[in-house]
């Protein structure tokens, strides 16, 4: 058997397979750990760092979120005064779903313009892999 290590995992190179190995990371943090057609994971490598991103994101994770719930829980009521910003008019509604939008692009932007925007790109200009 031929030990198959990062990039050799890889059937397609360049963008595509950037996309590849991100879509097989954030499955396995967030759910069922499925991966794009074309990577090889049942490799000693993928397997390794699959069950390390498993600990880490399903697992670990929770410890954060018990400590803020606790945090909350054990504070105490403070009635609104002057300096409160109100959380039922329609300024905060757009100022929260704005916050959402532009951290969510943020996020997300660096892995869309390396994976499928610059394949795109490569794929109109009539460069294939």
């Amino acid at each position: 058997m031929v030990a198959r290590f990062g990039p050799s995992s890889i059937l397609n190179p360049g963008p595509h397979g950037l996309s590849e190995i991100l879509y097989a990371f954030t499955s396995q943090a967030g759910n069922n750990g499925s991966a794009f057609a074309g990577l090889t994971t049942n490799t000693p490598w993928y397997n390794t760092a699959g069950a390390i991103t498993m600990l880490v994101g399903r697992f670990l994770m929770i410890i954060p979120a018990l400590a803020i719930a606790g945090n909350l829980a054990g504070k105490r009521y403070v009635p609104p005064s002057l300096g409160t910003f109100p959380v039922t008019t329609p300024l905060f509604t757009v100022l929260l779903i704005g916050v959402i939008l532009i951290v969510g692009a943020l996020t997300f932007f660096p892995a869309l313009s390396l994976g499928p925007i610059l394949e795109h790109l490569l794929m109109a200009a009539g460069k294939t892999f």
